[in-house]
C-alpha cells in the first residue's frame, strides 16, 4: 500500500491524553453539531482516542466554530469557493468552518458535506497533515456534492503518529 500521509512532527497529544473533549461555539448550526459528532465517532472507532461533548466550549480541548472573513485567528476566510475550513495541530484545538460556504449534510449537488469536512479537520486536530493518496479524507481539497469517510491511509497515518 502506498503511504501518502504526513504528520505534524510536534506537537502531538501527550501519551496519556487519549480522551478529548469537544465543544461548539454559540451560533453553530444544529446540523453541524450532529455531523461533527458523527465525525468524532468515526475517528474514535478507528483510533485509541475517545471524545465527549463539553457543556461549554470554554472547557473543551477542541473548539468548533463558524466564522466569516477575519474571524480572530489571523487566517481569514475569503468567501465561497475558497478555503472551506481550517484546524490547528495539537494541542491548539481550534477548528473553524467558513460560514459563507454552502454547508449540507450528505451528498447534495453544490453543497459541502459538514461531516466529510469535519473528518478532515479532526485529522489535523489529532496531528495529521495532508495525504497524497487518492481517496484519503486527508487529501487537500474536498469536492462539492460528495461525501467521504476515512481511508486506510488516514488510519495508517494516525496509528503511525501515535505508535499504535
Amino acid at each position: 500500500m502506498q503511504q501518502g500521509f504526513t504528520t505534524y512532527k510536534e506537537p502531538k497529544w501527550p501519551a496519556n491524553k487519549y480522551h478529548l473533549i469537544y465543544g461548539f461555539a454559540q451560533g453553530t448550526p444544529a446540523n453541524a453539531v450532529g455531523a461533527v459528532t458523527r465525525a468524532f465517532e468515526t475517528w474514535a472507532g478507528n483510533t485509541r482516542f475517545s471524545f465527549s461533548r463539553a457543556k461549554s466550549v470554554d472547557s473543551a480541548d477542541l473548539k468548533i466554530s463558524f466564522g466569516s472573513g477575519e474571524h480572530g485567528d489571523g487566517r481569514p476566510f475569503h468567501g465561497p469557493g475558497g478555503v472551506l475550513a481550517h484546524a490547528y495541530a495539537p494541542a491548539n484545538g481550534r477548528f473553524h468552518y467558513d460560514a459563507d460556504e454552502t454547508w449540507v449534510v450528505g451528498a447534495v449537488p453544490g453543497g459541502m458535506d459538514l461531516e466529510t469536512v469535519a473528518l478532515h479537520e479532526i485529522g489535523h486536530l489529532l496531528g495529521l497533515e495532508h495525504s497524497s493518496v487518492e481517496g484519503a479524507v486527508m487529501l487537500p481539497g474536498i469536492r462539492a456534492g460528495f461525501t467521504q469517510s476515512l481511508h486506510a491511509d488516514d488510519i495508517q497515518g494516525i496509528k503511525a503518529l501515535y505508535n499504535t
